[in-house]
């Protein structure tokens, strides 16, 4: 009778319906795995008389590897992406830690082993963050989601900032540029605009919400279309500065003169592209770094706790008083 071959890891991960890395970190003693995951994996192991290898467990010590995962459809090649990129790197390396972004199954989730996991591009109902809690896998998402480990800038604010900055111009007529509303920033920047609103008395008009898809040629493309369609507007703010700058490009296009016929505001206060717009300024070095302190925590077995980053809005040379569009131009 021919001699079973022993188990192997990736069998276990199998049986227990958990990742490899998780079965690594339970026969390890390390933290990032639930009490009732680490049981059933335990249970497993002496059940089949599973036995690890010691260099099995020494590579899975010396992991050092922190995988990005980004959603379906994320612009990679974005300043915002560059920048927040550069910050994590920055952050974890201070820890002896690296980033990489790791290949991922139809679904967003990772099929590369790393020691825990950062989320972009979250959006409502994403199988990712169901499927890395499920399996036990640390991970830490800047965004914005109940009951895991997140961190993101405080949107909310940032939109009523934005927009209270225009109302207190003397502008009524404010426009807003939205992002993608089923993901946290597009969603919680309308929802700082409609506060704003609503604090100062001017009824919402759901016709001066344009859809820029947090690009600039869709939101050149929507104030262009939006402006020869009759709408009128004296103001405008763009959930994220590379639409502002395509809002402009239209404007200008369309003869008039920011921010003498229509004030603008954008939001990320990026360098080189934001640095001449009246903009939100988020803390993208601090995000990193708050995400990397949560990605501890995670790794270490923590409850989930949730962190927002304050923004604040910096003026600059594209906002005016009403009143001056209203009288001479210069």
């Amino acid at each position: 009778m021919a001699k079973k071959e022993p188990f192997t890891i990736r069998e276990i991960a199998r049986l227990a319906n958990v990742s490899v890395g998780t079965v690594s970190r339970a026969l390890n003693g390390r933290p990032g795995v639930s009490p009732k995951t680490r049981a059933r994996i335990l249970e497993l192991v002496r059940t089949l008389g599973f036995t690890p290898s010691a260099a099995a467990r020494e590579l899975v010590g010396r992991s050092t590897s922190v995988g990005l995962l980004l959603a379906p459809g994320v612009r990679r090649y974005t300043p915002y992406f560059a920048l927040l990129l550069e910050a994590l790197s920055e952050a974890l390396a201070q820890d002896g830690l690296r980033v990489k972004e790791v290949a991922t199954d139809p679904y967003g989730l990772p099929l590369e082993e790393a020691m825990g996991y950062i989320l972009l591009g979250a959006h409502d109902h994403d199988p990712r963050l169901e499927g890395l809690r499920h399996s036990g896998r640390p991970f830490v998402l800047i965004g914005a989601y109940p009951g895991v480990f997140a961190v993101a800038p405080d949107d909310v604010d940032g939109g009523y900032q934005a927009t209270r900055h225009l109302l207190e111009l003397g502008h009524e007529a404010v426009a807003h540029l939205t992002g993608h509303l089923h993901h946290q920033a597009g969603r919680e920047r309308l929802m700082g605009y409609r506060r704003a609103l609503e604090e100062k008395g001017v009824p919402f008009r759901p016709e001066l919400v344009l859809d820029g898809n947090f690009d600039p040629l869709a939101a050149y493309r929507a104030v262009r279309r939006a402006w020869e369609g009759g709408l009128r507007f004296t103001a405008l703010f763009a959930a994220s500065d590379e639409m502002a700058l395509g809002a402009k490009a239209a404007l200008e296009d369309l003869g008039l003169r920011v921010p003498w016929d229509v004030s603008l505001v954008g939001y990320d206060d990026l360098p080189e592209v934001g640095q001449e717009l009246t903009t939100v300024h988020q803390d993208i070095p601090t995000i990193a770094q708050e995400a990397t302190l949560l990605l501890k925590k995670a790794l270490a077995g923590e409850t989930p706790v949730a962190k927002r980053v304050p923004v604040h809005l910096v003026v600059r040379g594209t906002t005016a008083k009403r009143e001056v569009i209203d009288g001479a131009k210069p």
